[in-house]
């Protein structure tokens, strides 16, 4: 029998997202199968699914961190196709039973280990030979960033540039949503991310910096002038060895006063801890325990006003002269709540898992082993944003 249809594992904000766009393209994806180890969250996105959308999907019940359970489950769907939507702790064992079903892969955000705040491809990258023997493939990371941002560098490389030497890419969510502190996405994958250590790549090696130690102010159109903070980001990794010619790699992000106020107080008293501490005789790790007090960022999709920038500054040569361009998204939290059901921040992750899965799904994308989203021919995916809800901007700058 041949296989037919998604499975989309993970019922959060960004699957919410993903899943509402993969039936607005039910054309391509045949059939639609949610599953996550809540029924009932992929329950109420099904059923707003049938009254917005009127397209059926199906439901499933499964543990990502249960690679029997996950073969189990891929047997019994048959899909074309897996959209990893769950934690990343939990995509190697997404990976695995993928290749053991012999079914294509896509996620959104690279594997992290649950007791070490590390953020890197190194365990994903290594199962490529595995995905090559099983003769289906994986695309790593196809959310925004990563994901467009390294679609933006790619088409920069394939079309605007000779050589490309300095990237930063600037990520400015200027949404309100009324809390004095809640984080857009999950609580634990954001503080971890923030909360480290600064790295940037240059001239062929990494350079550490102390969290949030370096800080420009950035023009950000349509939100004006914010305080950027230099982090780590992963897909720094994966654009410094496959854009040939680069010098220099940065990314930025904004954030408020009262969220760093805030994430640094919780920090001092060991509140954004990922080790168990004992606490009146019971085992508990704090940022577990953080993230239940704080809002569930799918709640935040009625309450979030304002917008989001992100994109990429991309500096090189082009026959022979140097040029300069910012390279660019802009998104209306209300807006994106109106269509999908989710703000922004769920949407510009939601949005490019779907056209992600739609190129592989189609075979526009093709290949055998692990890629990540840069590897590919970048045309196909920007054409895609420009009708998904996500068109882009390229403007010429000045070069210094």
């Amino acid at each position: 029998m041949s296989k037919k249809g998604i499975l989309i594992i993970g019922a959060g904000g960004v699957s919410r997202v993903a899943t509402v766009k993969c039936a607005m393209n039910i054309d391509t994806f045949e059939t639609i199968t949610l599953a996550s180890r809540t029924l009932s969250k992929c329950e109420v996105i099904k059923e707003e699914i049938l009254r917005n959308q009127k397209v059926s999907i199906n439901t499933a019940c499964v543990d990502a961190d249960d690679v029997p359970a996950l073969v189990a489950l891929i047997k019994e769907v048959n899909p074309k196709l897996v959209l990893n939507l769950a934690l990343p702790y939990q995509d190697l064992t997404i990976m695995d039973a993928c290749t053991q079903c012999n079914v294509d892969y896509v996620d959104t955000a690279n594997y992290e280990h649950p007791d070490v705040a590390k953020f890197e491809y190194k365990e994903q990258w290594a199962k490529h030979e595995q995905f090559k023997e099983a003769n289906v493939k994986a695309l790593l990371g196809s959310g925004f960033d990563p994901g467009v941002t390294g679609v933006y560098c790619a088409y920069a490389a394939q079309n605007l540039f000779d050589e490309i030497h300095t990237i930063d890419i600037m990520d400015c969510n200027a949404g309100d949503h009324g809390y004095a502190f809640a984080t857009n996405f999950n609580p634990e994958i954001n503080l971890r991310e923030v909360s480290s250590k600064g790295r940037y790549w240059e001239e062929g090696k990494w350079i550490e910096t102390e969290p949030l130690a370096i800080r420009i102010e950035h023009d950000y159109p349509e939100i004006g002038v914010k305080p950027s903070y230099l982090l780590y980001h992963e897909e720094l990794e994966s654009l410094c060895k496959n854009i040939k010619g680069l010098k220099r790699i940065r990314f930025f992000m904004t954030f408020g006063d009262s969220y760093i106020q805030h994430m640094k107080c919780l920090e001092n008293v060991g509140m954004l801890g990922i080790k168990e501490v004992e606490h009146k005789g019971q085992k508990i790790i704090p940022m577990e325990f953080l993230a239940t007090l704080l809002p569930d960022p799918a709640s935040l999709g009625p309450l979030t006003v304002g917008k989001t920038n992100i994109g990429c500054i991309i500096e090189g040569i082009k026959n022979g002269i140097k040029k300069k361009v910012y390279i660019y998204n802009i998104c209306d939290h209300e807006e994106c709540y109106k269509e999908t059901g989710g703000q922004a921040v769920s949407y510009t992750t939601g949005v490019p898992a779907m056209i992600g899965a739609k190129l592989i799904y189609k075979g526009i994308w093709d290949g055998k082993g692990v890629f990540n989203i840069e590897e590919f021919d970048a045309k196909p995916f920007m054409d895609e944003m420009m009708v998904q809800g996500l068109p882009y901007t390229i403007l010429d700058l000045p070069v210094d």
